[in-house]
């Protein structure tokens, strides 16, 4: 199967500094506008400009280059500098950078992994060749929480005794290449004392899956991001469920994108649930409808 997420996703390329190349998936992007005049936002975080008016709605505005590192983008070069206006994270966001360099098509198994030794590898989830130049895929949801850090009420859920005990004995694997998504899963789990295994990779993902199977314990809940390099959240679901040993699988899918077309898709690829990350309430009664899934059966 060709994913439909490889059909229709692209990578905005983009530059932060004068040398190195960025990108962004296309389908968490909305448009790209020209600098424009910015009001102010009082006690904001350090790395938010101010807000702009963009169709009638006024959006923050961000230095990406400042927010992951580099030296901030001066007025003198807002004349070149674009904004990235993105939908994720149920937030819509202006992130300003220096310059636009270009849309590419892309194959999403191409991407990497960044390297341990990768300079500022903590806001990356992979990295590319283009025209054999290295760019580096950002990591918007880690950017995000460092900007507006997420309320302890979307990251921490309640269980009773009864459901957490329902929840216990499963399988369960949490799969994102993000790491402040896979921290998130992570402590929404650690916090109500359930068990889990977790990878940043689906064709990891799935590799624990078909060897949980082997040795009689196969993975009773999958949940997994959709946009990631590699094989993505689709591909991995599709396999699973065309997979007889992996088949019985609850698999939740989640997107940073706000978008149905994103959730539709999610279900003809055979995802019982697909969600827009992160709320750790949605998520628990996700998986206890998994549960219960596999109770009745």
């Amino acid at each position: 199967m060709k994913s439909k997420a490889s059909q229709s996703q692209g990578l905005l390329l983009f530059r932060l500094s004068h040398t190195q190349l960025f990108a962004l998936g296309t389908l968490k992007i909305r448009e790209l506008v020209p600098f424009t005049k910015l009001s102010a936002i009082p006690q904001s975080h350090p790395s938010i400009l101010g807000a702009a008016t963009v169709r009638g709605h006024t959006i923050p505005i961000v230095d990406m280059a400042a927010a992951v590192g580099y030296a901030p983008i001066t007025t003198e070069e807002c004349d070149n500098a674009y904004i990235i206006i993105t939908d994720c994270q149920r937030m819509v966001m202006g992130f300003l950078v220096r310059s636009i360099d270009k849309i590419i098509e892309c194959n999403w198994r191409d991407i990497e992994s960044p390297p341990d030794n990768l300079g500022k590898s903590a806001f990356l989830t992979g990295v590319t060749r283009v025209d054999d130049k290295l760019v580096q895929l950002l990591d918007v949801e880690l950017l995000l929480s460092k900007i507006f850090p997420p309320s302890p009420e979307t990251t921490r859920a309640i269980l009773t005794d009864v459901q957490r005990e329902i929840l216990k004995p499963l399988n369960i694997l949490l799969v994102d290449d993000s790491k402040v998504a896979r921290k998130q899963l992570s402590d929404a789990l650690d916090s109500i004392n359930i068990p889990y295994l977790v990878t940043s990779d689906g064709k990891e993902a799935l590799t624990i899956m078909e060897e949980a199977a082997k040795e009689g314990r196969p993975v009773d809940l999958l949940v997994s991001d959709i946009e990631m390099p590699g094989l993505d959240g689709y591909e991995l679901a599709f396999e699973v469920k065309n997979t007889p040993e992996l088949a019985d699988a609850y698999i939740i899918l989640h997107t940073s994108l706000s978008s149905e077309i994103s959730v539709s898709q999610a279900h003809q690829v055979g995802a019982n649930e697909a969600l827009t990350k992160f709320d750790a309430h949605e998520l628990i009664e996700a998986m206890l409808r998994g549960a219960k899934r596999h109770q009745s059966s």
